[in-house]
């Protein structure tokens, strides 16, 4: 069974940086999106970041022009490079990725700390 594995978490003071990757365990075919999501205590999931197959990416208005979001399609990877953090960037995050048959893997979480 497939996996995703994610690393990279730790805890930084605001303004440091901290590079999160993902990757399969295994080969996953047909894969549309890669994202990264965040979920702080007390609150819901929420989506930080994506990409497409196609290049395209997004992000949460809270951390445009901090983060990068960026994918190597021949390992199955995602990275997100976060710069510039914050103490509210603080929570455990999560990588997805979606395929074009809606199959969907989660990564078992990293946690990132900042402290102010």
């Amino acid at each position: 069974q497939v996996q995703l594995v994610e690393s990279g978490g730790g805890l930084v003071q605001a303004g440091g940086s901290l590079r999160l990757s993902c990757a399969a365990s295994g080969r996953i075919v047909n894969i549309n999106t890669m994202a990264w999501y965040r979920q702080a205590p007390g609150k819901q999931r929420e989506l930080v970041a994506v990409a497409t197959t196609g290049g395209n990416t997004d992000y949460t208005d809270s951390v445009k022009g901090r983060f990068t979001i960026s994918r190597d399609n021949a390992k199955n990877a995602v990275y997100l490079q976060m710069n510039s953090l914050k103490p509210e960037d603080t929570g455990v995050y999560y990588c997805k990725t979606a395929t074009y048959g809606a199959l969907v893997y989660w990564g078992q979480g990293t946690q990132v700390t900042v402290s102010s």
